[in-house]
């Protein structure tokens, strides 16, 4: 503020002998006019010279607040800091829903990554071979019970050099049937374990979330003492009291 008081004393000056250059020349040039236009034409001028002034003042003032507000706006976010962070459990739980692992990924735990999508491979691969040797077991199973020779499907599953005749015909009926049957369950066993494996990987990143923000402290101790535990349902007074062991369990 001190420089823009000086700036303005020595505008002040300047204007001043701008004013009597600007009377010297008009007296010389215009001898013709009247000393009340020469007085308008000075007011003139000082007043324009005064609003140059102000709004010069005005810009100098709001250069400093603008100065202020690019380095605020180029202030750069602190990074985060991973040993004090905690994951939320909600969002945990939102992302394991959505993508299977997304959940242990938000959590920091890599290393659940293999044994959760190991699990869904192996669901996938007894899921796919269950199903389809259910479809060929069906499949044979129709075509001995039709009695059509065109249709033996089933002859792929037959040892070498061994046929179905009329003595054989049932029990290979049997065998295609329990085995039909026996595929399917395991099919559907596949497919319900595959969805268990999702629950877990679900249940784990919300628990594993809940469980980052508990303090467990390093030292764990059990420490048993005996103690006297008041007996008050008894009338005698000699048992109105018996030692027993007070566990204390630290954590």
């Amino acid at each position: 503020m001190k420089y823009l008081n000086v700036i303005s004393i020595l505008r002040s000056v300047v204007i001043m002998l701008l004013m009597g250059m600007a009377q010297q020349g008009m007296a010389q040039t215009e001898p013709k006019n009247t000393p009340k236009d020469s007085i308008d034409i000075m007011m003139a001028r000082i007043d324009s010279l005064t609003r140059a002034d102000s709004v010069l003042t005005i810009q100098e003032e709001e250069k400093p607040m603008q100065s202020i507000m690019i380095d605020s706006a180029r202030i750069v976010n602190p990074k985060r800091d991973w040993s004090t962070w905690r994951p939320d459990p909600k969002r945990a739980l939102w992302l394991a829903l959505v993508l299977p692992g997304a959940g242990q990924i938000y959590n920091r735990k890599y290393w659940k990554l293999p044994i959760i999508y190991g699990g869904f491979i192996g669901c996938i691969y007894a899921l796919t071979w269950n199903n389809m040797m259910y479809k060929d077991y069906s499949q044979a199973y129709l075509d001995i019970m039709d009695n059509d020779p065109s249709t033996a499907s089933y002859n792929k599953f037959l040892h070498l050099g061994v046929e179905i005749n009329d003595t054989n015909e049932d029990r290979y009926k049997e065998i295609f049937k329990n085995r039909k049957d026996k595929y399917r369950r395991w099919r559907d066993l596949s497919f319900f374990v595959m969805i268990g494996v999702y629950a877990l990987s679900v249940i784990d990143a919300y628990v594993d979330a809940e469980l980052s923000a508990f303090d467990i402290s390093k030292d764990l101790s059990l420490k048993v003492e005996p103690t006297v535990i008041p007996n008050h349902s008894g009338g005698n007074p000699l048992q109105a009291q018996s030692l027993g062991v007070n566990c204390k369990l630290n954590f």
